[in-house]
């Protein structure tokens, strides 16, 4: 399984697929290869060139040429007897030093999250994963799991080795060990949905090994992308990293020194692109379904660029840093970036199809007005819906929505002075209301099948109180199950021929288990009830 080299490698890419594969077959080529590449390409890495504050002048009094290359009032007045009858030349040298200012950075430049190719590794991956998916398997993390312990309802050390697991839905205990690793702190992992990638944020307190990784899944390389001990929080914000559909490009929002930047990345870590560099906090990257197009939040609107000295650029003294901004796409194959709307949202966008995105509005830092409203906007014609009753009060906040596959429908939890889960049409049409469920705010989870027929109705973040809850596109009871165990985070399979989801059950210990069951919500099975740790359910993966 997969260990990390403590030294730090800043080595420029150049390992290929074909070596890496010899490699892989061979111990003993991995040092061979790395020896020659080393001769040709061994030096310090640098950052893929990109609109930085380094790669921009420095607008600071002394690096104007007006202060060295003009005469200087002052000068012609020393040569004068009369050095004060020449007032004229007194104010000239005050306007120019008072000029200056104007195009002096605001602050010094930010630190900035450059990029690394560095920690390299070759992981053994299984051929069942490594020759591709045939069908969907779920994908989950173990945490501190301890063989040697047998009583199930007994409380875990910490062991800090944490498995990234494949499991089969249909075969008990089919589980593929994809990765494993010792990490002090929970690993976040994020894996293509056709299966062939995944990247994961570590933190080992070590800036010699935490930050994002990336593994390619068909030939087991692996190496650190990005540096940092927290990879996934930049300038504040939560960046969660988008993989593109046939998984081969890894999309994240990085800190420049002024602002924030998309980049691509390669699965292979063969390279960066920079795909957006207005100067503007550009966040939140998110693929579509087809990979023709990247949807992003940006402030480029209100604040065309933070780069002192660029035309309008606003003062970070004196304007505090966005949060949020508008929705933008970026088509891939031309490079062209539209707006989608004008409406201000503060989270990211997501796509309920190849041409429906869907996006909210209302800020959650605004103490005086909260309210959550919900969005889809049709990226082929430019229509873009609000979907709310007429007879909602203003101070409703609409949360936790799931539109169904065609974007014709959504079931939202409407919180206001008490809380409702209700069908809306794409317009704000009430299609019908579940009487039966309350769940706290923000704390509903629902996964719609891909034909659009069912729609499984969760709990998530723990707060679970209902069984198996499966309804049909018209809000109708299909199935309604008692606990043990709960049902957290449902997600029905691509194919529609499962449900997985994450059940508690209280008789033993509040224990956590990765279950699948039908479609139907009918013969829950737990994947994982002889491992000894803790389980995180990551999602479907495979088509």
């Amino acid at each position: 399984m997969m260990r990390f080299p403590m030294k730090q490698a800043r080595i420029r890419p150049f390992v290929s697929i074909l070596s890496l594969s010899i490699a892989r077959r061979s111990p003993g080529a991995i040092v061979l290869i790395l020896l020659l590449g080393a001769c040709n390409a061994l030096s310090p890495a640098t950052p893929t060139p990109s609109p930085t504050a380094t790669d921009r002048p420095t607008f600071t009094a002394t690096a104007r040429p007006t202060d060295t290359a003009l005469p200087s009032p002052t000068a012609t007045a020393t040569d004068s007897p009369t050095p004060t009858s020449s007032p004229t030349a007194t104010l000239t040298a005050t306007a120019t030093a008072t000029a200056t200012p104007s195009l002096t950075p605001s602050i010094t430049a930010l630190p900035v999250a450059a990029y690394v190719f560095d920690n390299w590794d070759v992981v053994d991956v299984p051929d069942a994963v490594r020759d591709g998916l045939s069908s969907p398997l779920v994908a989950f993390i173990s945490s501190n799991n301890r063989r040697s312990i047998r009583n199930i309802a007994t409380a875990q050390p910490f062991t800090g080795i944490q498995t990234v697991y494949f499991a089969s839905p249909s075969r008990a205990f089919g589980r593929i060990a994809v990765l494993e690793l010792e990490s002090n702190e929970r690993l976040e992992v994020f894996v293509a949905r056709a299966g062939n990638a995944l990247a994961y944020a570590r933190n080992d307190g070590d800036a010699r090994s935490s930050g994002l990784y990336i593994l390619d899944l068909e030939s087991g390389f692996s190496a650190r992308v990005l540096a940092g001990l927290n990879p996934l929080v930049q300038r504040g914000f939560y960046m969660r990293p988008s993989w593109s559909p046939d998984g081969e490009k890894l999309a994240m929002a990085v800190a420049t020194g002024y602002d924030m930047d998309i980049n691509l990345y390669s699965k292979d870590g063969s390279g960066r692109t920079q795909i957006t560099e207005s100067g503007a906090y550009e966040l939140w990257p998110s693929w579509s379904p087809d990979g023709r197009h990247i949807a992003f939040v940006s402030d480029r609107a209100a604040c065309p660029s933070w780069i002192p000295g660029d035309e309008g650029f606003c003062d970070a003294l004196t304007k505090p840093a966005p949060a949020g901004g508008q929705v933008y796409l970026f088509e891939v194959a031309s490079g062209k970036i539209t707006q989608i709307a004008a409406v201000a949202v503060f989270e990211p966008p997501y796509w309920i199809n190849a041409t429906t995105l869907a996006f909210a509005s209302g800020d959650p830092f605004d103490l005086l007005q909260p309210q959550r409203r919900i969005w889809q906007a049709d990226i082929s014609t430019g229509e873009v819906l609000e979907a709310r009753l007429a007879d909602s009060p203003a101070s409703a906040s609409y949360l936790s929505e799931s539109w169904a596959p065609n974007g014709r429908s959504v079931l939202v939890q409407i919180a206001d002075r008490d809380n409702q889960v209700v069908l809306l049409n794409r317009a704000g049409g009430l299609i019908g209301r579940d009487s039966e469920l309350d769940f706290p705010r923000f704390s509903m989870s629902a996964s719609w099948a891909p034909d659009g027929g069912r729609i499984a109705i969760g709990g998530t973040s723990g707060q679970c109180p209902y069984g198996v809850r499966v309804r049909n596109a018209g809000l109708g009871h299909v199935a309604s199950g008692n606990p043990p165990p709960t049902m957290c985070d449902p997600m029905f399979s691509p194919d529609g021929q499962y449900i997985a989801f994450t059940g508690v059950n209280p008789s033993v210990d509040g224990r956590n288990d990765i279950y699948v069951a039908s479609p139907n919500g009918f013969g829950a099975a737990s994947l994982t009830q002889d491992l000894r740790g803790q389980v995180d359910l990551i999602g479907w993966v495979g088509s």
